[in-house]
């Protein structure tokens, strides 16, 4: 597969933006979301959905100057509308006022609406862990997953993350759609050919299909049956009601050609560690907390247990030193994106272990 720098494909993604209409600080929350997510091996969240954005952003879908609101609700709440912005940008903007305010409140409760896709919800968590901040992010998304015992979609994939700082290690990161898998990798599939595994889907006519065409047609099955099902629904009033986005089946999708604007709701919660505990204190817990974890008795065949966030920042480790690999058909739709624009998609990279 044809690999590249990461931060040559920032780049890009950058100038792309920029050349669409996106003010400097917006192009380069988006970018380095983007390219964040592929160094983290998130592929489906990545570079790949940079030709749906840049399509919805020139056919006036997506607001590429958005005028962001931020209001501010008693001494710990921010209801933000997004002006219908690129959701990477709109949710950078909210966390990084949420990170401010939440230093003199010590807890803070943000919520979004008139939205678009945000990427991995991952990204935030890691941007509040950098300052030693705990965050929550949530996000609805377009329909996905039916009811317990429904046939349609109606929930979206919903993805529910969480943010620890850990003092000298890698953050911990808990990142999970409400569905046995986030629909970003169905639709990745779908593009470059390939078949899902058994057990991700329905078709329209609710059986199970390992067509990832088809599954795109029906619905995602939820994680953990009924369990799923309700923390798909709780994720909804969060992000869809509390916040006065549109919920459920009236989220738009951006891969509709005949869809309105999305208007996708998010919600971040925040907690300053420091209000809570001496931040020494804090992390000398946390590390205990993860020796402990990682020194559990391992199953056979185990040779280390990980803890959620290790393998992100391994693989991003990895692919910073040896790029980032894209099929050939997300290679192709990036050239022709910058062709079009007048953006030139940098070289081809070549991996010290592909030689």
């Amino acid at each position: 597969m044809p690999i590249y720098q990461a931060e040559e494909l920032r780049v890009f993604t950058r100038e792309v933006l920029e050349r669409i209409g996106l003010k400097n600080e917006c192009a380069y929350n988006a970018s380095d979301a983007l390219i964040r997510a592929n160094l983290e091996g998130v592929d489906s969240h990545g570079i790949s959905r940079l030709s749906i954005y840049a399509k919805r952003i020139m056919d006036g879908r997506i607001n590429a100057d958005p005028e962001i609101k931020i209001e501010k609700k008693g001494s710990s709440v921010l209801v933000v509308d997004g002006d219908n912005g690129l959701g990477q940008a709109v949710s950078a903007k909210a966390m990084s006022e949420g990170l401010s305010l939440v230093k003199e409140s010590g807890a803070v409760a943000v919520s979004v609406k008139n939205s678009n896709h945000f990427g991995t919800a991952s990204y935030f968590c890691q941007m509040a862990a950098e300052r030693g901040v705990v965050a929550l992010a949530f996000t609805n998304s377009p329909s996905g997953i039916p009811p317990w015992g429904g046939t349609k979609a109606f929930f979206g994939t919903n993805p529910i993350a969480f943010g620890f700082p850990t003092g000298t290690k890698e953050p911990i990161i808990v990142d999970m759609s409400t569905s046995v898998v986030a629909r970003g990798k169905i639709i990745l599939a779908a593009k470059q050919g390939q078949s899902i595994p058994k057990g991700w889907a329905i078709d329209e006519e609710g059986n199970e299909t390992e067509d990832a065409k088809e599954a795109l047609k029906g619905a995602v099955l939820p994680v953990g049956g009924a369990k799923g099902y309700a923390l798909a629904l709780a994720v909804e009033v969060l992000t869809g009601i509390l916040s006065g986005a549109a919920f459920g089946p009236h989220v738009q999708n951006i891969y509709d050609n005949d869809a309105d604007q999305a208007n996708v709701g998010h919600f971040f919660i925040l907690l300053d560690v420091e209000k809570f505990m001496p931040k020494v204190v804090f992390y000398s817990l946390m590390e205990q907390f993860l020796y402990e974890i990682k020194e559990t008795p391992k199953a056979e065949g185990v040779e280390e247990i990980l803890y959620p966030g290790e393998r992100r920042a391994r693989a991003l480790s990895k692919n910073l030193e040896h790029g980032i690999e894209l099929s050939e058909q997300v290679e192709e739709e990036l050239r022709i994106l910058g062709s079009n624009l007048n953006v030139d998609l940098p070289k081809r990279s070549i991996c010290r272990n592909s030689l």
